[in-house]
């Protein structure tokens, strides 16, 4: 087997946390400010971000995908999510920065609470959107206080080796995966502005720049983006801004009928000329304040808003489903010969965390298809994979010993889809509470995937049907049940979810995960995680249009955990079926040892 080629293991943590605050203090001093925010986001307000917008991780050592630090000149938080509870405490300096969870104290609620009267809060106009800057402004009010934008992060003062903006190759995404031609997608999008009164739209997020122009690119590990703009008026030619340097001769012939291209440093210069027309849609979710701030200096009006592009991506197309579901079938042979190899080795104490991470991507690569890992692996063993986003490194990794659960959450890129996959296996014999509660995140699983429900329902209302197993016992996940997923794009893509916050009705062609999870602290963690497809659903007799789920990962779940008598009859029957369904389609593709292990683990549950 070849090294692992996709992860990377070097932790970006660091013990510099109390040096780095005191010289971005110093800073601020000298900037007449007695504060600053610092979000984890770049200038389009992405989850996974180029490595010079990764302020956050650089100035407190915590690398979860999102948190917010507030540094004033006596004190420092870090809010972050139920995801981060125990990761936080663990790579920041506590002595100098405190973790605060954003259930119990916002960040708005922090400043009210810390900044003085009188006292100057900075905040970088290209990392908060309005209405982010409008929260921080109620909250600098209540303490009498001044909010004021900077024109410099003073981070990027202080970040002496700053790795400098990303410039990877842009490539055509091939017709027959895109599905839609970018013309005809054009069109949808024109209507939907017609539709808003709007002259033009600022496409502020690179997915849906991608998905708008049928492009592909390297900017960004994990998600083939291309960081840049695009301005798209309801009549004429868009222009992409793009600040890639390497875009082929024949990438740029293919645009030419379909929009001009131009340098990323003529981005700004281009709003000014915009603010001449009708109202401009900025994106409410992904477009910063510094953007409306100088179409309106210019004279224009601005509409902030949900970019339309959002929500027709959302929704997939033939080919793109075909892709997905090709993918999926390619992705469960790597993931069966990886549990089929894990359960040969893992006993024995002498495999670790980054071993696996390694080893589950030879597998994946093996298929000559893969272009990179969609997320970086979560392998977790023992108490680490209580962590839920955790992520391991050369210094945290430890060995998968017997006794314990071993919980790995990964995904793949593919030119035809994106997968994201979790599965929690026991390592020797399970206590009867890790069966207990592995068959309750189970059954919560089993509940999305058998769900059904009018057309019109939003992920909230299906969100109970993954906790109220857990629930029945007193216990619950602090994470969303299911966020969207992208066709060769993000593995996190909204605007639906399955979430107590998710308030986007579900459509047919949407692809979501499915994810349940249980977390003992210090001990153990378990996730049970496939995605979904949202797909009419015909019901005898039914006087609504009923929509449901089509399981589109492929990989069995550990029966050694499955405590049958916690299984109603339809729960069990879904297995055993789910079982069978794995078995005979991945059979055919794998070596006779893999067939014959996965005979045992997808056997009927007795």
């Amino acid at each position: 087997m070849t090294r692992a080629r996709f992860q990377t293991f070097d932790d970006p943590g660091h013990r510099e946390g109390a040096t780095r605050l005191a010289a971005l203090r110093k800073t601020l001093g000298a900037q007449g400010l007695d504060g600053f925010v610092v979000p984890r986001a770049d200038e389009h307000q992405s989850e996974y971000v180029a490595p010079g917008a990764e302020r956050l991780a650089w100035l407190t050592g915590f690398t979860g995908s999102a948190g917010t630090a507030v540094i004033l000149t006596d004190r420092a938080a870090l809010v972050v999510d139920g995801r981060y509870t125990l990761q936080a405490p663990a790579q920041v300096d506590t002595a100098v920065i405190t973790p605060v969870q954003l259930a119990e104290t916002g960040v708005e609620a922090w400043i009210s609470d810390h900044l003085k009267s009188g006292q100057v809060l900075g905040y970088d106009p290209w990392l908060h959107t309005p209405d982010g800057v409008a929260r921080l402004q109620r909250a600098v009010d209540k303490a009498g206080a001044t909010l004021r934008a900077v024109d410099v992060n003073p981070i990027d003062a202080v970040w002496s080796d700053r790795p400098g903006q990303p410039a990877g190759a842009v490539v055509l995404h091939p017709l027959e995966l895109a599905g839609e031609a970018v013309p005809d997608k054009r069109a949808r999008i024109a209507a939907a502005l017609d539709k808003a009164g709007c002259a033009a739209l600022v496409i502020s997020d690179p997915h849906n720049l991608a998905w708008a122009f049928n492009l592909r690119g390297g900017d960004i590990d994990h998600t083939p983006l291309a960081l840049g703009y695009a301005i798209l008026p309801r009549q004429g030619r868009p222009t992409l801004f793009l600040g890639s340097a390497d875009i082929a001769p024949e990438l740029r012939d293919a645009l030419a009928p379909l929009a001009d291209l131009a340098p990323r440093n003529a981005f700004e210069t281009a709003l000014d000329d915009l603010a001449r027309g009708g109202p401009i849609r900025l994106d409410a979710a992904t477009g910063a304040i510094a953007l409306k701030v100088r179409i309106e200096a210019a004279g224009g009006t601005v509409e902030t808003g949900p970019d339309p592009i959002t929500g027709l991506k959302a929704v997939k197309n033939a080919a793109e489903i075909a892709g997905t579901r090709a993918a999926h079938l390619r992705d469960g042979v790597a993931v069966v010969r990886f549990l089929a190899w894990l359960d040969g080795r893992a006993e024995a104490g002498s495999l670790t965390e980054i071993a696996a991470v390694e080893a589950l991507e030879d597998f994946r690569a093996d298929s000559g298809l893969l272009r990179d890992v969609s997320f970086p692996t979560i392998s977790g063993s023992g108490p680490n994979g209580a962590i839920v986003h955790y992520r391991v490194s050369r210094e945290t990794d430890r060995a998968v010993e017997p006794g314990e659960l071993f919980l790995i959450d990964s995904g793949a890129q593919y030119r035809d889809g994106t997968t994201d996959i979790t599965r929690t296996v026991a390592i020797g014999s399970p206590t009867d509470s890790m069966c207990d509660r592995f068959t309750r995140v189970l059954k919560g699983h089993v509940g999305i995937a058998r769900a059904v429900f009018p057309k019109g329902t939003t992920g909230a209302q299906i969100d109970g049907f993954a906790r109220a197993p857990l629930w029945e016992a007193g216990l619950d996940f602090d994470h969303g049940t299911g966020h969207g997923v992208g066709a060769f794009l993000s593995v996190h893509e909204g605007p639906q979810r399955i979430a107590k916050t998710g308030t986007v009705p579900l459509e047919a062609g949407m692809i979501l995960s499915n994810e349940p999870g249980y977390y003992r602290a210090g001990e153990y963690g378990i996730r049970l995680e496939n995605l979904v497809l949202v797909e009419p659903r015909t019901i005898p007799g039914a006087e609504r249009t009923m929509l449901g789920f089509e399981t589109l990962t492929l990989a069995p779940f550990d029966r050694r955990l499955i405590a049958r008598a916690l299984l109603s009859q339809p729960e069990h029957a879904w297995i055993d079926a789910y079982h069978a369904r794995v078995r005979d389609t991945l059979a055919p593709h794998l070596d006779a040892p893999t067939r014959a292990w996965l005979a045992q683990a997808t056997a009927p549950l007795a």
